[in-house]
């Protein structure tokens, strides 16, 4: 099978999937805007965000080291999965478990120190996922993770809008948010055990191989951290619970668009390193091409379709009764955050591919050093503007640093051909989308779609060849 039929094809069911599970996570943020306001959804981000800090600090990259190290093959690949989940497991238990203690010493609402306290639970559960989603990466089984991502975002919209009803507080809603991830962690686990036994295993090798391939990655992790939670982290310290609503809410369609990078390069990345380990240069260089080209071909109308319609597109999320309009114009400046994210994906992921992870820590640590300081400034004085236009500034400065770093290792110059053909197109969809402002947003962003899908396929951005291979049959 081609390349692009192999990506193609070993994809179709995450992007049917992940809109799908997109679909209903937006469902469940409109209900709980609505149904909590502004100030309790702020909250709701404060809890999430508080405990994402720690998920991130524990993260230690074992989604592209599990990746790595099945498409190593240097272990047995079940004594890899068993030792890869109780490494997972030890490590998540010790953090997540003082983490509830430190929330107390902080200046929250009681609410907010008590859904802390158990919402760990949640978060334990997306660790797990970490090791299982990089077993399912080698596997070629990503649909798997797809389909316990839907199950969990079920789980979650039937939850709240049984307790909806009944009109209950803030507590239990953020219980169904424990009880969706814990619904998602055990249908991989049961899918995994079908593949391969999914027990707990502990070898004092492989365990050293895991550290000796994350520390870097849990460095960089660390100072990433920073960057990425510093920002609503500061303004709950800082600034008035309904702020931290206003600026979540957009925030969390900057995480949508965020997973989605981070779902494709996860695809990329065994590719990647297989062809990196095994000498076939011509294989990477085309790869590490690909990879470019399909992250733009997503984040350029991303951020010009986001940037023109985010008032809307925050209206229709948030709800009429929620602070849209400030949300809106928030989300309109993280937009240009974007493009930054996506580069960062790509060059971050080839760094892991290429096994250069070193090589780009200081990328990390200045990011995070020079940020927190700008939010230290910006925030107590601007509060979400300040923390917008920083959170824009990282992850842009991330992004571009990556590519150069990475390039220079990778000594293959991209070409940007088929990135100026993505720019044409967006700016032709952007012109129409302000001319069609007014108009019901799911209408303006079906508009927008088929205006760029038709740019780009006249400008031949993709070629037409591709097309007609991968759409020709099922592989």
């Amino acid at each position: 099978m081609s390349l692009s039929r192999q990506i193609a094809w070993n994809t179709l069911v995450q992007i049917i999937g992940k809109i799908a599970s997109t679909g209903l996570g937006l469902v469940a943020l409109g209900m709980m805007t609505r149904y909590l306001g502004t100030e309790q959804f702020g909250w709701y981000t404060t809890v999430i965000s508080f405990l994402g800090f720690a998920g991130i600090v524990i993260d230690l990259g074992l989604i592209p080291v599990s990746a790595q190290m099945f498409g190593e093959a240097k272990y047995g690949q079940t004594t890899l999965l068993q030792n890869l989940i109780a490494f997972r497991l030890v490590t998540a238990v010790i953090f997540f478990g003082l983490a509830p203690g430190l929330a107390w010493f902080m200046p929250y609402p009681e609410e907010v120190k008590i859904a802390i306290s158990f919402t760990t639970i949640s978060f334990l559960a997306i660790a797990v996922n970490q090791v299982l989603t990089g077993f399912y990466q080698n596997e070629l089984k990503m649909h798997l993770p797809v389909i316990g991502e839907n199950i969990g975002r079920v789980v979650l919209v039937a939850g709240l809008w049984l307790l909806m009803r009944e009109g209950a507080s803030f507590l239990p809603l953020m219980a169904v948010i424990s009880l969706s991830s814990v619904a998602y962690t055990a249908f991989l686990w049961i899918a995994a055990a079908r593949i391969r036994p999914a027990s707990l295993a502990y070898d004092p090798v492989i365990w050293k191989d895991i550290l000796k391939k994350s520390w870097p990655i849990a460095v960089s992790i660390i100072f990433n951290v920073i960057y990425l939670k510093g920002d609503i982290l500061l303004l709950s310290l800082y600034r008035p619970q309904a702020e931290v609503g206003v600026y979540g809410a957009a925030y969390r369609v900057l995480d949508i668009l965020s997973q989605t990078a981070m779902m494709i390069m996860g695809v990329m990345l065994p590719l990647l390193a297989a062809a990196w380990t095994q000498g076939k240069k011509e294989d990477f260089r085309a790869r590490y091409q690909t990879s470019f080209n399909v992250m733009m071909l997503l984040a350029v109308p991303a951020l010009v379709g986001i940037m023109v319609l985010s008032v809307p597109i925050m209206r229709l999320v948030a709800g009429a009764e929620f602070e849209y309009a400030l949300s809106g114009r928030v989300l309109a400046i993280l937009a240009l955050a974007v493009f930054g994210l996506y580069l960062g994906a790509v060059f971050g992921h080839a760094a892991v591919a290429i096994n250069k992870q070193k090589a780009t820590m200081w990328i990390y640590i200045s990011d995070a050093l020079i940020t927190l300081c700008g939010y230290l400034i910006v925030i107590p004085r601007y509060g979400l503007w300040g923390a917008a236009w920083m959170t824009v500034f990282s992850e842009v400065y991330a992004g571009l640093l990556l590519a150069y770093v990475v390039g220079r290792h990778v000594k293959h110059k991209l070409r940007l051909i088929t990135l100026g053909k993505i720019i044409l197109g967006s700016g032709l969809m952007g012109l129409c989308l302000l001319a069609v402002r007014d108009w019901p947003v799911l209408g303006a962003v079906a508009l927008g779609i088929a205006i760029y899908t038709g740019a780009i396929y006249l400008l031949r951005a993709v070629p037409r060849e591709t097309l007609r291979e991968v759409f020709s049959r099922a592989p």
